[in-house]
């Protein structure tokens, strides 16, 4: 990997965070998967401890949350007893926290779906936001005791419970809002942001592709193409929503003032050496 140019290093990540796989990526630039593999530990690595300390003192008043299914190793039908319970074998969650405002990630977490890994997640939103937040998020029931016992009463927080039922033979879609803390205003209760930024998940990390064999086989390289993904979707990615009127170039980290300008692939990759 230290043989690699600069200009191949920004090849290999341009690559990876437009969704291509590993081997994928190896057959496009003619760089070993090994190599590659390196090279995302090392700048995931790098994005995960940078967005750390610059995600912090956030202005987010309206966030949304969500959490995206995937799964490293093997499925969760496929593994053997004994082995059930082992993080990073199975079903594994990304949990996101988006501003409906910027469109910033302002935190996730690749864990399990439990209480713990829920309280965890927004913890580490409540240390990064300034203002009281309203929060939405969908009606799985762990939420609402991991804001209680988070927020307290800090917080407005309200859920959308979707159900699907039968109508006529067909089915249909029931979606209630439901305020549970404060007074969140009902008419910016949605989840449809973030839910939009799964399906960006999904086609832009390989990884999080259905019925490939691009999975991850550690949980480690989940966690680094993640924060690689939203180090370019919050500081490299103009996001359409916030350049309506023209091409203004404005990303999510821009309109969060998190940064001043919109960075390049090679500034990330610099990371690795700071």
């Amino acid at each position: 990997m230290y043989n690699l140019s600069l200009e191949k290093k920004v090849k290999v990540i341009e690559l990876l965070t437009e969704g291509n796989s590993i081997r994928g990526t190896s057959r496009l630039t003619g760089v070993a998967k090994g190599t590659i593999l390196r090279l995302l530990e090392r700048v995931g690595k790098a994005c995960e401890e940078y967005q750390r300390q610059a995600l912090l003192g956030l202005g987010c008043r309206r966030i949304e949350c969500d959490e995206i299914w995937s799964f490293c190793h093997m499925k969760g039908k496929n593994i053997p007893e004994g082995q059930a319970r082992i993080l990073g074998i199975g079903s594994v969650w990304t949990w996101v926290a988006l501003c409906q405002e910027t469109r910033l990630i302002s935190c996730w977490l690749v864990e399990g779906r439990e209480l713990h890994s829920a309280i965890t997640f927004l913890t580490t939103l409540q240390e990064r936001l300034v203002y009281r937040p309203q929060i939405s998020t969908d009606g799985w029931i762990g939420y609402e005791e991991a804001i209680a016992v988070v927020f307290g009463k800090d917080v407005d927080y309200a859920m959308l419970d979707k159900k699907v039922f039968e109508f006529e033979g067909k089915k249909a879609l029931s979606i209630q809002k439901r305020a549970v803390t404060g007074e969140p205003d009902m008419q910016m209760i949605s989840t449809s942001y973030v839910e939009r930024q799964n399906l960006t998940m999904r086609t832009q990390i390989k990884r999080f592709t259905r019925k490939t064999n691009a999975f991850s086989k550690k949980l480690e390289n989940l966690r680094y193409a993640v924060a690689l993904h939203f180090m370019f979707y919050n500081f490299c990615r103009p996001h359409p929503a916030l350049n309506k009127q023209r091409n203004l170039g404005i990303t999510p980290a821009m309109a969060e003032d998190v940064t001043d300008h919109r960075w390049t692939v090679e500034e990330i990759i610099r990371l690795d050496s700071n």
